[in-house]
């Protein structure tokens, strides 16, 4: 993950492994920084991230929900956020095309091609 932003930003990642739907969060990335958020080969095709931006406010954002927490989280499954303490968050989808591995580049939202909020 990249963050190409002039702000600090929050990053929070949901996929599917053997075991069903999972979400990760927090990774915190500091203006124009990269870094691994999943080490080694990508296990799953698809991914979907929600990014907070901590300095100016906003976020990008997608029609997936999954659940976050406000502190460090893993959370299996995606169902009921709200009723087991969880929030709810929109996250976008990313089509990795089943490679082994994949950059996602945050940019500020008026640039072309950056993931709306």
């Amino acid at each position: 993950m990249c963050n190409l932003t002039p702000s600090k930003v929050g990053i929070a990642l949901g996929y599917r492994d053997p075991q069903g739907w999972v979400t990760e969060g927090w990774w915190d990335l500091t203006p124009k920084a990269c870094e691994t958020l999943l080490k080694g080969a990508l296990a799953a095709r698809f991914y979907y991230v929600f990014a907070v931006d901590y300095t100016r406010g906003g976020e990008w954002s997608g029609r997936s929900l999954m659940c976050t927490k406000d502190s460090e989280f893993t959370i299996r499954g995606v169902e009921d956020c709200l009723a087991r303490g969880y929030d709810r968050n929109g996250f976008f989808e990313v089509d990795t095309g089943e490679q082994k591995s994949w950059t996602i580049q945050l940019t500020d939202p008026s640039q072309p091609g950056a993931p709306q909020p």
